[in-house]
Protein backbone atom coordinates (compact mmCIF):
# COMPACT_ATOMS: atom_id res chain seq x y z
CA UNK A 1 0.00 0.00 0.00
CA UNK A 2 0.74 3.55 -0.90
CA UNK A 3 0.84 5.85 2.24
CA UNK A 4 -0.74 9.00 1.96
CA UNK A 5 2.25 10.99 2.28
CA UNK A 6 4.03 9.46 -0.35
CA UNK A 7 0.62 9.70 -2.41
CA UNK A 8 1.01 14.05 -1.88
CA UNK A 9 4.91 13.36 -2.75
CA UNK A 10 4.12 11.34 -5.82
CA UNK A 11 0.99 14.34 -6.65
CA UNK A 12 4.12 17.37 -6.25
CA UNK A 13 6.09 15.17 -8.28
CA UNK A 14 3.69 14.64 -11.23
CA UNK A 15 3.15 18.67 -10.77
CA UNK A 16 7.48 18.63 -11.40
CA UNK A 17 7.11 16.80 -14.35
CA UNK A 18 4.20 18.21 -15.74
CA UNK A 19 6.28 21.70 -14.99
CA UNK A 20 9.29 20.13 -17.51
CA UNK A 21 6.96 18.70 -20.09
CA UNK A 22 7.41 21.22 -22.87
CA UNK A 23 4.64 21.56 -25.81
CA UNK A 24 5.82 22.69 -28.86
CA UNK A 25 4.50 22.49 -32.78
CA UNK A 26 6.79 21.13 -35.92
CA UNK A 27 5.76 22.43 -38.91
CA UNK A 28 5.74 19.35 -41.86
CA UNK A 29 4.03 19.79 -45.45
CA UNK A 30 2.40 23.00 -44.39
CA UNK A 31 0.63 21.47 -41.79
CA UNK A 32 1.34 21.95 -37.46
CA UNK A 33 1.87 19.14 -35.24
CA UNK A 34 1.47 19.60 -31.94
CA UNK A 35 3.63 17.13 -29.52
CA UNK A 36 4.91 17.30 -25.83
CA UNK A 37 8.13 15.50 -23.98
CA UNK A 38 10.04 14.98 -20.67
CA UNK A 39 13.49 17.62 -20.78
CA UNK A 40 16.14 17.65 -18.53
CA UNK A 41 18.29 20.19 -18.30
CA UNK A 42 21.53 17.33 -18.65
CA UNK A 43 19.47 15.34 -21.68
CA UNK A 44 15.72 14.60 -22.49
CA UNK A 45 13.63 11.70 -23.21
CA UNK A 46 10.79 12.05 -25.27
CA UNK A 47 7.66 10.03 -24.41
CA UNK A 48 5.45 10.55 -27.50
CA UNK A 49 5.60 6.73 -29.08
CA UNK A 50 3.29 3.97 -27.51
CA UNK A 51 5.89 2.07 -26.13
CA UNK A 52 7.86 5.39 -24.56
CA UNK A 53 4.34 5.80 -23.05
CA UNK A 54 4.18 2.36 -21.77
CA UNK A 55 7.86 2.64 -20.25
CA UNK A 56 6.36 5.81 -18.11
CA UNK A 57 3.92 4.34 -16.83
CA UNK A 58 5.89 1.26 -15.85
CA UNK A 59 8.77 4.00 -14.38
CA UNK A 60 5.46 5.40 -12.41
CA UNK A 61 4.52 2.25 -11.03
CA UNK A 62 8.23 1.44 -9.74
CA UNK A 63 8.77 4.99 -8.68
CA UNK A 64 6.47 4.40 -5.27
CA UNK A 65 8.27 1.10 -4.77
CA UNK A 66 11.66 0.89 -3.44
CA UNK A 67 12.76 -2.08 -5.13
CA UNK A 68 16.63 -1.89 -7.22
CA UNK A 69 15.91 -1.35 -11.04
CA UNK A 70 18.05 -2.33 -13.84
CA UNK A 71 18.25 -0.63 -16.95
CA UNK A 72 18.97 -2.73 -20.22
CA UNK A 73 19.64 -0.96 -23.66
CA UNK A 74 22.05 -0.22 -26.35
CA UNK A 75 24.48 2.80 -26.10
CA UNK A 76 22.57 6.56 -26.32
CA UNK A 77 18.96 5.42 -25.76
CA UNK A 78 18.76 7.62 -22.57
CA UNK A 79 19.01 4.96 -19.88
CA UNK A 80 20.08 8.01 -17.32
CA UNK A 81 17.30 10.30 -18.05
CA UNK A 82 14.80 7.56 -17.86
CA UNK A 83 16.79 6.89 -14.00
CA UNK A 84 16.31 10.68 -13.60
CA UNK A 85 12.46 10.56 -14.21
CA UNK A 86 11.93 7.71 -11.76
CA UNK A 87 14.12 9.37 -8.96
CA UNK A 88 12.12 12.93 -9.78
CA UNK A 89 9.27 10.41 -9.53
CA UNK A 90 9.81 8.73 -6.26
CA UNK A 91 9.73 9.93 -2.70
CA UNK A 92 13.73 10.62 -2.79
CA UNK A 93 13.15 13.43 -5.02
CA UNK A 94 13.79 15.62 -2.34
CA UNK A 95 17.22 13.72 -2.23
CA UNK A 96 20.18 14.02 -4.17
CA UNK A 97 20.78 11.40 -7.32
CA UNK A 98 23.93 10.70 -7.62
CA UNK A 99 25.68 8.92 -10.66
CA UNK A 100 28.59 7.12 -11.71
CA UNK A 101 30.04 5.85 -14.94
CA UNK A 102 31.59 2.44 -14.19
CA UNK A 103 33.52 2.15 -17.79
CA UNK A 104 35.14 5.72 -17.61
CA UNK A 105 37.50 5.73 -15.00
CA UNK A 106 40.36 3.20 -13.68
CA UNK A 107 39.65 0.81 -11.05
CA UNK A 108 41.16 2.56 -8.06
CA UNK A 109 39.81 5.36 -9.34
CA UNK A 110 35.67 3.93 -9.30
CA UNK A 111 36.45 2.47 -6.10
CA UNK A 112 37.63 5.74 -4.47
CA UNK A 113 34.15 7.09 -6.21
CA UNK A 114 32.12 4.39 -4.58
CA UNK A 115 33.53 3.60 -0.79
CA UNK A 116 35.29 7.21 -0.29
CA UNK A 117 38.14 7.66 1.71
CA UNK A 118 39.48 9.26 4.50
CA UNK A 119 42.17 11.29 5.25
CA UNK A 120 45.78 9.94 4.35
CA UNK A 121 44.60 6.85 3.08
CA UNK A 122 46.71 6.72 -0.11
CA UNK A 123 49.45 9.14 -0.92
CA UNK A 124 47.77 12.19 -2.36
CA UNK A 125 44.87 11.57 -0.12
CA UNK A 126 45.09 15.44 1.90
CA UNK A 127 41.44 14.95 2.79
CA UNK A 128 38.36 12.87 3.28
CA UNK A 129 36.44 11.67 0.64
CA UNK A 130 32.74 10.55 0.70
CA UNK A 131 31.85 8.23 -2.08
CA UNK A 132 28.60 8.17 -4.53
CA UNK A 133 26.86 6.03 -1.70
CA UNK A 134 27.14 8.68 1.38
CA UNK A 135 26.21 11.35 -0.79
CA UNK A 136 22.98 9.99 -1.99
CA UNK A 137 21.62 11.02 1.61
CA UNK A 138 18.48 9.36 0.87
CA UNK A 139 18.32 9.82 -2.68
CA UNK A 140 19.31 7.89 -5.47
CA UNK A 141 22.24 6.38 -6.60
CA UNK A 142 22.83 5.70 -10.84
CA UNK A 143 25.59 2.93 -11.61
CA UNK A 144 25.82 3.44 -15.35
CA UNK A 145 27.77 0.73 -17.38
CA UNK A 146 27.59 -1.93 -14.49
CA UNK A 147 28.12 -4.47 -16.89
CA UNK A 148 31.79 -2.68 -16.86
CA UNK A 149 33.08 -2.81 -13.28
CA UNK A 150 35.79 -4.62 -12.16
CA UNK A 151 34.85 -8.18 -10.87
CA UNK A 152 37.46 -7.58 -8.26
CA UNK A 153 35.02 -4.55 -6.96
CA UNK A 154 31.59 -6.63 -7.33
CA UNK A 155 32.05 -8.35 -4.15
CA UNK A 156 32.88 -4.67 -2.57
CA UNK A 157 29.71 -3.26 -3.49
CA UNK A 158 27.46 -6.06 -3.00
CA UNK A 159 28.41 -6.19 0.47
CA UNK A 160 27.75 -2.62 0.45
CA UNK A 161 24.17 -3.07 -1.39
CA UNK A 162 23.23 -6.08 1.36
CA UNK A 163 24.64 -4.09 4.46
CA UNK A 164 23.14 -0.48 3.65
CA UNK A 165 26.34 0.63 5.58
CA UNK A 166 30.37 1.37 3.90
CA UNK A 167 33.74 1.51 5.56
CA UNK A 168 35.47 4.19 3.47
CA UNK A 169 39.17 3.24 2.16
CA UNK A 170 41.51 3.56 4.90
CA UNK A 171 39.08 3.85 7.80
CA UNK A 172 37.49 1.67 10.17
CA UNK A 173 33.86 3.00 11.01
CA UNK A 174 31.18 1.72 9.18
CA UNK A 175 28.75 4.54 7.96
CA UNK A 176 25.23 3.88 8.17
CA UNK A 177 23.54 4.26 4.01
CA UNK A 178 20.36 5.37 3.11
CA UNK A 179 19.65 5.06 -0.94
CA UNK A 180 17.84 3.63 -3.72
CA UNK A 181 20.07 2.01 -6.58
CA UNK A 182 19.27 1.75 -10.53
CA UNK A 183 21.61 0.48 -12.54
CA UNK A 184 21.98 0.73 -16.43
CA UNK A 185 24.20 -1.69 -18.29
CA UNK A 186 24.16 -2.22 -22.33
CA UNK A 187 25.60 -5.47 -21.93
CA UNK A 188 23.90 -9.25 -21.54
CA UNK A 189 24.37 -9.62 -17.89
CA UNK A 190 23.85 -13.24 -17.81
CA UNK A 191 26.48 -13.66 -20.62
CA UNK A 192 28.97 -12.23 -18.46
CA UNK A 193 28.02 -14.35 -15.30
CA UNK A 194 28.90 -17.70 -17.61
CA UNK A 195 31.95 -16.01 -18.98
CA UNK A 196 32.54 -15.03 -15.08
CA UNK A 197 33.32 -11.41 -15.73
CA UNK A 198 29.78 -10.55 -13.37
CA UNK A 199 29.01 -12.40 -9.86
CA UNK A 200 25.32 -13.65 -10.26
CA UNK A 201 24.78 -12.62 -6.93
CA UNK A 202 25.45 -9.27 -7.30
CA UNK A 203 23.17 -9.23 -10.54
CA UNK A 204 20.12 -10.74 -8.47
CA UNK A 205 20.82 -8.11 -5.96
CA UNK A 206 20.22 -4.99 -8.86
CA UNK A 207 17.74 -6.05 -11.01
CA UNK A 208 14.67 -6.87 -8.97
CA UNK A 209 12.79 -5.28 -11.35
CA UNK A 210 14.38 -5.04 -14.97
CA UNK A 211 13.31 -2.16 -17.40
CA UNK A 212 14.18 -2.62 -21.17
CA UNK A 213 14.89 0.70 -23.05
CA UNK A 214 13.58 0.40 -26.19
CA UNK A 215 16.40 1.60 -29.27
CA UNK A 216 15.47 4.87 -31.49
CA UNK A 217 14.42 2.63 -34.49
CA UNK A 218 11.85 0.63 -32.19
CA UNK A 219 9.93 4.21 -31.21
CA UNK A 220 9.64 5.99 -34.48
CA UNK A 221 7.08 8.02 -32.86
CA UNK A 222 9.38 9.77 -30.83
CA UNK A 223 12.15 10.84 -34.21
CA UNK A 224 10.10 13.55 -35.29
CA UNK A 225 9.39 15.88 -31.83
CA UNK A 226 13.28 14.49 -30.68
CA UNK A 227 14.85 15.89 -34.47
CA UNK A 228 12.66 19.30 -34.01
CA UNK A 229 13.70 20.02 -30.21
CA UNK A 230 17.53 19.09 -30.70
CA UNK A 231 17.25 21.36 -33.77
CA UNK A 232 15.70 24.42 -31.34
CA UNK A 233 18.28 23.49 -29.28
CA UNK A 234 20.88 23.64 -31.86
CA UNK A 235 19.72 27.36 -32.89
CA UNK A 236 16.52 27.09 -34.99
CA UNK A 237 14.06 28.46 -33.60
CA UNK A 238 10.80 27.48 -35.97
CA UNK A 239 12.72 24.26 -37.92
CA UNK A 240 10.39 22.77 -40.56
CA UNK A 241 11.42 19.04 -41.57
CA UNK A 242 10.86 18.56 -45.68
CA UNK A 243 8.76 15.42 -46.53
CA UNK A 244 12.30 14.52 -48.08
CA UNK A 245 13.80 14.94 -44.79
CA UNK A 246 11.17 13.30 -42.68
CA UNK A 247 11.20 10.08 -45.09
CA UNK A 248 15.17 9.72 -44.44
CA UNK A 249 14.32 10.51 -40.56
CA UNK A 250 12.25 7.63 -40.13
CA UNK A 251 13.79 5.40 -43.47
CA UNK A 252 17.18 5.29 -41.06
CA UNK A 253 18.15 2.45 -38.45
CA UNK A 254 19.43 4.81 -36.10
CA UNK A 255 22.60 2.52 -34.95
CA UNK A 256 23.64 5.01 -32.31
CA UNK A 257 20.27 5.74 -31.27
CA UNK A 258 19.40 9.73 -30.05
CA UNK A 259 23.32 10.59 -29.69
CA UNK A 260 23.26 9.74 -33.45
CA UNK A 261 20.32 11.50 -34.19
CA UNK A 262 21.86 14.93 -32.14
CA UNK A 263 24.89 14.44 -34.58
CA UNK A 264 22.80 14.68 -37.28
CA UNK A 265 21.01 17.59 -36.50
CA UNK A 266 23.62 19.58 -35.81
CA UNK A 267 25.15 19.05 -39.21
CA UNK A 268 21.35 19.69 -40.43
CA UNK A 269 21.28 23.02 -38.71
CA UNK A 270 24.15 24.60 -40.48
CA UNK A 271 23.14 23.78 -43.77
CA UNK A 272 19.12 24.61 -43.30
CA UNK A 273 17.76 27.11 -45.07
CA UNK A 274 15.71 29.93 -42.84
CA UNK A 275 14.95 27.09 -40.59
CA UNK A 276 14.00 24.81 -43.54
CA UNK A 277 15.84 21.44 -42.72
CA UNK A 278 16.09 18.94 -46.02
CA UNK A 279 17.93 16.44 -47.46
Amino acid sequence: TVSAAHKRNMSSMRGFLMGTILFGSIFLGGQVYEFSHFVHEKSLYVFVDPKSQHLLALVERLATTKAAVLLQGQTGTGKEIVARTLHALSDRANAPFVALNCAAMPEHLVEDMLFGHEKGAFTGATRELQGIFEQAKSGTVFLDEIGEMPIQLQAKLLRVLQEKEVVRLGGRDTIPLDFRLIAATNKDLKEGIAEKTFREDLYYRISAFKLQIPSLAERKGDILPLANTLATRHGLDHPEFTESALRELYRYSWPGNVRELDNVIQRAVVFANYGRIDT
